[in-house]
C-alpha cells in the first residue's frame, strides 16, 4: 500500500509517522511546506510543496498517481492577524489538494477534519457525526473546517467511486508538540516556567468543557480508516471530559469560575493588542463546541484510545514546562 501524506511533519502528521513505521507493507511518502530532518520517523521519501500557491495541484497530482490513498493533514493556524493566509492554506490549499486526488485517481481521500467543525451544541450530551457541520462563526479556524466538509460533500457527490473518510477529533496534544502548541495558543504572554509551578486558582468559566485525544491515538484511528476503507465521518476523543474542575486538578489548582464574558474580552483585547496569539473566537468554540460521540470508532474500526484525556493532558503541560518538542520537525522543533 502507498499512502501519500499532506503536513506530514506536524502534531498528527509525525504521529502518523511513528505509527506507519511499524506497517511494513505501508510506503509512505511525505508531503510539507519545509521538509524535515532525514532521521525516524522523517527518514521516508519527501516532496515539498506550498498547498497556498496557486497550481500546487499539479506537482501533487504527480506524487499521488498511483497511491492507495491520500491522508490530508496540512493545516495552518497562526499569524490568527492575517486570515488571507490562512485561508490560502486551509481552505484554497484542501481544494487543491482535492483535486490532485481526482487527477492522480486515488481512490481514497482522507481528511483530517475537527470538533471545531460541528455547530454549537449544549455541553450537557455528546453529539454524534451527523450533528451538522456549520462551524462556530466567530472562529476562523471553525469556518475554515466547515468550508471544508462543504468541499468534500461536493467532491463525493461529483465523484461516487472515490472513497472519502472525514476524521474529527477532539482536541489533539502530545508532549511532542509541546512548544509548537504553546506558541500558537498562549505565545510569550504565559512564560513557559509557569507550568513548573503550582498556580493557587485557575479561573474559567464552568461551561469550558472540553475533550482531549492523544496524537498517537488518532494516528491509530487514520491506520484503522487506510485498512478497512470505509466512508463517512468518525468523531475521535478520549474519556473523561476535562471539565474546569478536572484542569486545575490536572494543574494541581483551585478553579474559580469567572463569567464567560470576562474570558472572552480579555482575550479580545489582548489579541488586538498583539500581548498573546489567541483570538477571542478560540473561546466561543471552547465555550460552544459539542461533546463528541465516539461510538462509531469504536464498533466500526475497533478503535480504543490507550490514553486517558487526563495523562494526556498532564504530559501536555509537563512537556511545556520542559519545552518539548521535535527538534527534526520544522513545526515542531522547540
Amino acid at each position: 500500500m502507498r499512502i501519500v501524506v499532506t503536513g506530514a511533519t506536524g502534531n498528527v502528521g509525525t504521529a502518523l509517522l511513528r505509527r506507519l513505521a511499524g506497517e511494513p507493507d505501508i510506503e509512505v511518502h511525505g508531503v510539507s511546506r519545509r521538509p524535515p530532518s532525514p532521521e525516524p520517523p522523517y527518514d521516508i521519501e519527501w516532496t515539498p510543496l506550498d498547498l497556498s500557491r496557486p497550481g500546487a495541484e499539479e506537482p501533487l497530482a504527480e506524487v499521488a498517481r498511483g497511491a492507495d490513498a491520500v491522508v490530508h493533514l496540512a493545516w495552518k493556524i497562526q499569524p490568527g492577524h492575517d486570515q488571507a493566509a490562512l485561508y490560502r492554506v486551509n481552505v484554497a490549499g484542501s481544494d487543491r489538494v482535492f483535486r490532485a486526488v481526482r487527477k492522480a485517481g486515488v481512490p481514497h481521500l482522507v481528511h483530517m477534519s475537527s470538533v471545531g467543525a460541528y455547530s454549537p451544541a449544549a455541553k450537557d450530551h455528546a453529539v454524534d457525526e451527523s450533528w451538522p457541520t456549520d462551524g462556530v462563526s466567530t472562529s476562523y479556524y471553525s469556518r475554515h473546517k466547515a468550508a471544508v466538509e462543504r468541499q468534500l460533500d461536493q467532491v463525493e457527490r461529483a465523484n461516487p467511486d472515490l472513497v472519502v473518510t472525514r476524521v474529527r477529533p477532539a482536541l489533539i496534544l502530545q508532549a511532542d508538540a509541546a512548544t509548537e502548541i504553546k506558541r500558537y495558543f498562549l505565545g510569550p504572554l504565559v512564560p513557559f516556567g509557569l507550568f513548573r509551578l503550582n498556580l493557587p486558582v485557575l479561573p474559567l468559566p464552568n461551561t469550558m468543557v472540553l475533550q482531549f485525544v492523544h496524537a498517537d491515538d488518532v494516528a491509530d484511528a487514520v491506520v484503522r480508516v487506510l485498512r478497512d476503507k470505509p466512508g463517512g465521518a468518525f468523531n475521535l476523543a478520549s474519556d473523561p471530559v476535562v471539565t474546569p474542575r478536572v484542569l486545575a486538578e490536572v494543574m494541581r489548582s483551585k478553579h474559580v469560575p469567572i463569567p464567560p464574558a470576562v474570558l472572552r474580552g480579555l482575550a479580545r483585547v489582548t489579541w488586538h493588542l498583539r500581548l498573546q496569539p489567541t483570538s477571542h473566537g478560540w473561546v466561543d468554540l471552547a465555550l460552544t463546541t459539542p461533546l463528541l460521540d465516539f461510538a462509531r470508532a469504536r464498533e466500526e474500526l475497533g478503535w480504543a484510545p490507550r490514553h486517558d484525556a487526563r495523562e494526556v493532558l498532564g504530559s501536555l503541560l509537563d512537556g511545556m514546562g520542559r519545552k518539548e518538542g521535535v527538534t527534526a520537525s520544522p513545526p515542531l522543533k522547540p
